[in-house]
């Protein structure tokens, strides 16, 4: 199990077990996150900005691969519905995805 720090969600830490998307962690913990997609890799709606500990994530998806392509994920950007842990990582939500019922610190 490795550890997700979202930094301006309060500094919430939430357990990723092996084999689950961050975004599958996400709800499985009960917090809301951005995803218009239905969790499929199609959009970039869900992503999370890596401030601390990309080493400890799995490789790109292909989703991923094709929207860094076409300049849609930032090299630091990852989709939640995509991003596997290995280790701990500690990432911030972008401001064009956080959700209006939610606080969000610094």
């Amino acid at each position: 199990m490795a550890e997700l720090t979202v930094q301006n969600l309060g500094g919430i830490v939430v357990n990723v077990a092996q084999g689950q998307t961050v975004l599958g962690a996400l709800h499985l913990a009960g917090l809301d996150w951005m995803h218009a997609c239905g969790a499929k890799g199609r959009c970039t709606t869900c992503r999370m900005i890596v401030v601390e500990g990309a080493e400890n994530l799995a490789p790109d998806t292909a989703p991923e691969t094709r929207f860094r392509e076409n300049g849609r994920l930032k090299p630091n950007e990852r989709l939640t519905c995509q991003a596997q842990l290995t280790g701990p990582v500690t990432v911030r939500v972008p401001n064009q995805t956080k959700l209006p019922h939610l606080s969000y610190s610094g």
